[in-house]
């Protein structure tokens, strides 16, 4: 059972039951979902480079929260990240919200992720110029936007990937942090807690919020990773997947679906039941606003940054003695190309068979389609 399948049998039951308080973005995702590599779809034509065999497969949606969807931009985002890393240790900097705001974040979601990005990002810009921790203006980080809980719960937060050190638009210099210290996440805490509640107060939305969240300690953890390629992996699937995916699914028995999911720190796997329409409801709450962007970069990583990362990266080789040409290269997956299932050979992409019309991408006169 997948849960393509899952929407197929009980979407038409969780339209009916809740009709219009469904969220517009949501219904697309669960048309998206249910079409998926079907003739809804539309095909792909491929030609295989060796035999001739034309193959024909159905498209993909393309959705960002399609569990079957995005494995490939995965890989190349995975890839260009590898490629934009700087030398050196890294830190893993999470931001989280207290349990008690997270409703009013799932019922404001636009707004409040945009402040959870813009508080947290400059909490960390505002401490880096300490000469006690950096010393230097322009750190560079990128931040992933993750929405769920191993059970499928909401759980906001934002992973960042920092280099351990700051640049210097003062002395142009790289100013590096220890390797096990980037910054006091107490002080952290506090700056982003108050940048968020100014935040919420410009936009008129401070009052819906209990007071009491402001004397919560709002939790900031951050770890040191090493280099940047184990934890470049770990965020990928958060850029370009949703919640959960198919190998977590265990079973479909009547109306109760079958999870698997692990505690966090335990390797052990545990399995936890719940009503269709409560697995649908979780789902779906973690569908994004219509065009948000998940992923962003800031300081130096940012692409308008004013020094480039090939300035910061001899700076860093530079003042750890670095060479360039034996330093370690981050290794990600290859994109594996497709094969023909006859011979074993290479698939060459011909055009795209679109639902009642047809669209060439690349003529190929030798190739006749039936």
């Amino acid at each position: 059972m997948t849960i393509r399948d899952i929407f197929v049998q009980f979407g038409p039951e969780y339209i009916q039951r809740f009709g219009d308080a469904i969220p517009r973005n949501h219904l697309k995702v669960m048309d998206a979902i249910v079409s998926c590599r079907t003739s809804a779809r539309g095909t792909t034509v491929y030609q295989c480079t060796d035999c001739g065999e034309i193959h024909h497969v159905f498209r993909s949606c393309g959705n960002r929260h399609c569990p079957n969807c995005q494995h490939r931009k995965t890989l190349e985002w995975m890839n260009r990240q590898a490629d934009r890393q700087v030398p050196g240790h890294h830190f893993m900097i999470t931001f989280t919200v207290p349990e008690q705001i997270r409703f009013f974040i799932r019922s404001n979601q636009r707004a409040a992720y945009n402040a959870l990005f813009k508080a947290s990002s400059e909490a960390m810009k505002k401490l880096t110029p300490d000469e006690k921790y950096m010393g230097g203006d322009m750190p560079g980080f990128f931040g992933v936007l993750h929405t769920w809980g191993r059970q499928i719960q909401y759980h906001p937060h934002i992973h960042y990937l920092a280099p351990g050190g700051a640049f210097s638009t003062v002395d142009g210099k790289w100013h590096a942090s220890p390797e096990n210290f980037y910054l006091p996440v107490r002080a952290l805490s506090r700056i982003y807690r108050a940048k968020f509640r100014d935040l919420m107060k410009s936009a008129g939305l401070v009052d819906r919020i209990s007071p009491d969240v402001w004397k919560l300690e709002w939790n900031v953890n951050i770890q040191a990773v090493g280099t940047a390629e184990q934890t470049i992996k770990y965020l990928a699937p958060y850029v370009f997947k949703v919640a959960i995916s198919d190998h977590r699914i265990v079973k479909v028995k009547g109306r109760i679906v079958t999870i698997r999911y692990r505690k966090t720190g335990s390797n052990r796997d545990r399995t936890m039941n719940m009503d269709a329409m409560e697995f649908i409801r979780r789902f779906l709450q973690h569908v994004l606003p219509t065009g948000f962007m998940k992923i962003r970069y800031y300081g130096f990583m940012s692409p308008n940054a004013s020094a480039s990362l090939d300035r910061i990266r001899g700076l860093i080789e530079l003042g750890n003695g670095f060479d360039s040409e034996n330093l370690e290269r981050i290794t990600m997956p290859e994109i594996e190309p497709l094969y023909c299932s006859s011979c074993g050979g290479k698939l060459r992409y011909v055009c795209s068979l679109f639902p009642g019309k047809f669209q060439y991408q690349e003529t190929n006169p030798k190739v006749i389609f039936g």
